[in-house]
């Protein structure tokens, strides 16, 4: 098992830190929004290091969708790159943790679907889309069985 590297960013380590070490009963929110996240657990492509990154809970089901909107800035956050290297990921939902895998949408038809649903969940979302000229990746991660 590889060690686990803190985000650089330290608004994510910080969050990562409060709920995981709570067990999943704080620091459930995107910073002062109030939406609940999830905390995606992954591998880095280039060092095979533990990685955590929290992101928006969308569910779908028992599966949950992963935008790589990346506040819509013109490049594909680290963590795009990580999970299309390896799709085995843990999802930490509160105190619930999942082995999943994801796969990234190429579908159109699967993509506007999820893709709504995200925007319901997170508004900003579209705002995002707007202002980059990248189609914002969606992943979707299942359960592993």
């Amino acid at each position: 098992m590889n060690e686990y590297i803190p985000s650089p960013r330290g608004w994510v380590a910080e969050q990562v830190e409060l709920y995981e070490g709570s067990g999943g009963t704080a620091g459930l929110t995107l910073r002062d929004t109030g939406l609940p996240v999830i905390i995606v657990t992954h591998r880095g492509r280039k060092t095979g290091a533990v990685r955590k990154t929290p992101l928006m809970r969308v569910a779908d089901g028992n599966n949950y969708i992963l935008v790589a909107s990346q506040g819509g800035a013109p490049k594909h956050p680290l963590w795009y790159h990580n999970l299309k290297a390896n799709p085995n990921v843990e999802i930490r939902d509160k105190s619930e943790v999942y082995k999943m895998r994801v796969r990234e949408v190429v579908d159109s038809v699967e993509r506007e679907r999820l893709w709504k649903i995200a925007v319901k969940a997170y508004p900003p979302y579209q705002e995002y889309q707007e202002k980059t000229k990248r189609v914002i990746p969606i992943f979707v991660a299942e359960p592993v069985e």
